[in-house]
Protein backbone atom coordinates (compact mmCIF):
# COMPACT_ATOMS: atom_id res chain seq x y z
CA UNK A 1 0.00 0.00 0.00
CA UNK A 2 1.56 3.30 -1.10
CA UNK A 3 1.08 6.90 -0.16
CA UNK A 4 -1.38 8.58 -2.53
CA UNK A 5 0.49 11.89 -2.76
CA UNK A 6 4.23 11.21 -2.96
CA UNK A 7 5.08 14.25 -5.08
CA UNK A 8 3.11 16.61 -2.87
CA UNK A 9 4.88 15.06 0.12
CA UNK A 10 8.26 15.73 -1.49
CA UNK A 11 7.33 19.36 -2.19
CA UNK A 12 6.22 19.72 1.43
CA UNK A 13 9.56 18.40 2.67
CA UNK A 14 11.52 20.60 0.25
CA UNK A 15 9.54 23.58 1.53
CA UNK A 16 10.29 22.65 5.15
CA UNK A 17 14.00 22.29 4.32
CA UNK A 18 13.97 25.79 2.81
CA UNK A 19 12.30 27.07 5.99
CA UNK A 20 14.88 25.25 8.14
CA UNK A 21 17.63 26.94 6.11
CA UNK A 22 16.02 30.33 6.80
CA UNK A 23 15.82 29.63 10.54
CA UNK A 24 19.49 28.59 10.47
CA UNK A 25 20.33 31.88 8.73
CA UNK A 26 18.62 33.78 11.57
CA UNK A 27 20.83 31.96 14.07
CA UNK A 28 23.94 32.82 12.05
CA UNK A 29 22.83 36.45 11.77
CA UNK A 30 22.30 36.62 15.55
CA UNK A 31 25.91 35.60 16.07
CA UNK A 32 27.29 37.81 13.31
CA UNK A 33 25.45 40.92 14.54
CA UNK A 34 25.62 40.11 18.28
CA UNK A 35 21.85 39.94 18.74
CA UNK A 36 21.17 37.49 21.60
CA UNK A 37 17.87 35.63 21.86
CA UNK A 38 15.14 36.61 22.58
CA UNK A 39 15.90 40.07 21.16
CA UNK A 40 14.13 40.83 17.91
CA UNK A 41 15.86 44.08 17.06
CA UNK A 42 19.27 44.92 15.70
CA UNK A 43 20.93 46.30 12.60
CA UNK A 44 19.11 46.24 9.26
CA UNK A 45 21.22 43.31 8.03
CA UNK A 46 19.91 41.22 10.92
CA UNK A 47 16.33 42.46 10.60
CA UNK A 48 16.15 41.50 6.92
CA UNK A 49 17.19 37.91 7.71
CA UNK A 50 14.67 37.79 10.55
CA UNK A 51 11.88 39.14 8.34
CA UNK A 52 12.55 36.54 5.65
CA UNK A 53 12.04 33.76 8.18
CA UNK A 54 9.02 35.46 9.80
CA UNK A 55 7.29 36.26 6.53
CA UNK A 56 7.86 32.74 5.28
CA UNK A 57 6.30 31.33 8.47
CA UNK A 58 3.28 33.53 7.84
CA UNK A 59 2.87 32.37 4.24
CA UNK A 60 3.31 28.69 5.14
CA UNK A 61 -0.07 28.93 6.89
CA UNK A 62 -1.64 29.60 3.50
CA UNK A 63 0.63 27.53 1.28
CA UNK A 64 0.57 24.14 3.03
CA UNK A 65 -3.22 23.74 3.36
CA UNK A 66 -3.71 25.06 -0.18
CA UNK A 67 -1.11 22.63 -1.51
CA UNK A 68 -2.72 19.61 0.15
CA UNK A 69 -6.30 20.60 -0.68
CA UNK A 70 -5.25 21.08 -4.31
CA UNK A 71 -3.55 17.66 -4.30
CA UNK A 72 -6.64 16.01 -2.84
CA UNK A 73 -9.06 17.66 -5.28
CA UNK A 74 -7.04 18.11 -8.49
CA UNK A 75 -4.16 15.66 -8.22
CA UNK A 76 -0.70 14.94 -6.89
CA UNK A 77 1.27 15.78 -10.04
CA UNK A 78 -0.36 19.18 -10.61
CA UNK A 79 -0.16 20.12 -6.93
CA UNK A 80 3.54 19.25 -6.83
CA UNK A 81 4.31 21.06 -10.09
CA UNK A 82 2.59 24.26 -8.98
CA UNK A 83 3.67 23.85 -5.36
CA UNK A 84 7.36 23.54 -6.21
CA UNK A 85 7.24 27.12 -7.44
CA UNK A 86 6.64 28.29 -3.84
CA UNK A 87 9.95 27.17 -2.25
CA UNK A 88 11.83 28.35 -5.34
CA UNK A 89 10.16 31.74 -4.93
CA UNK A 90 11.02 31.80 -1.22
CA UNK A 91 14.70 31.19 -1.97
CA UNK A 92 14.67 34.00 -4.57
CA UNK A 93 12.84 36.18 -2.01
CA UNK A 94 15.38 35.41 0.71
CA UNK A 95 18.43 36.04 -1.44
CA UNK A 96 16.99 39.33 -2.67
CA UNK A 97 15.87 40.48 0.78
CA UNK A 98 19.22 39.52 2.36
CA UNK A 99 20.90 41.88 -0.13
CA UNK A 100 18.44 44.78 0.22
CA UNK A 101 14.81 45.16 1.27
CA UNK A 102 13.81 46.53 -2.12
CA UNK A 103 15.09 43.39 -3.88
CA UNK A 104 12.50 41.06 -2.33
CA UNK A 105 9.58 41.65 -4.69
CA UNK A 106 10.47 39.15 -7.45
CA UNK A 107 10.69 36.21 -5.06
CA UNK A 108 7.60 37.37 -3.20
CA UNK A 109 5.63 37.52 -6.45
CA UNK A 110 6.80 34.05 -7.52
CA UNK A 111 5.73 32.44 -4.24
CA UNK A 112 2.50 34.46 -4.11
CA UNK A 113 1.55 33.24 -7.59
CA UNK A 114 1.97 29.63 -6.50
CA UNK A 115 -0.14 30.20 -3.37
CA UNK A 116 -2.84 31.97 -5.37
CA UNK A 117 -3.13 29.25 -8.02
CA UNK A 118 -3.25 26.51 -5.38
CA UNK A 119 -5.81 28.35 -3.23
CA UNK A 120 -8.11 29.38 -6.07
CA UNK A 121 -7.74 26.02 -7.81
CA UNK A 122 -8.60 24.07 -4.65
CA UNK A 123 -11.58 26.34 -3.99
CA UNK A 124 -12.94 25.87 -7.51
CA UNK A 125 -12.43 22.09 -7.35
CA UNK A 126 -14.13 21.89 -3.95
CA UNK A 127 -17.08 23.97 -5.11
CA UNK A 128 -17.47 21.77 -8.20
CA UNK A 129 -17.40 18.64 -6.05
CA UNK A 130 -19.88 20.09 -3.56
CA UNK A 131 -22.26 21.04 -6.36
CA UNK A 132 -22.07 17.55 -7.87
CA UNK A 133 -22.77 15.94 -4.49
CA UNK A 134 -25.41 18.26 -3.03
CA UNK A 135 -27.24 19.73 -6.00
Amino acid sequence: MGFAYPLTGIVTLVTLLVYFWMAFEVGKARGKHDVPAPRMDGPDDFLRVLRVQGNTAETLLIFLPALWLFAATVGDLWAAAIGLIYPIGRVVYARGYYAAALQRSTGFTISLASMAVLTIGALIALIMQAVSIYL
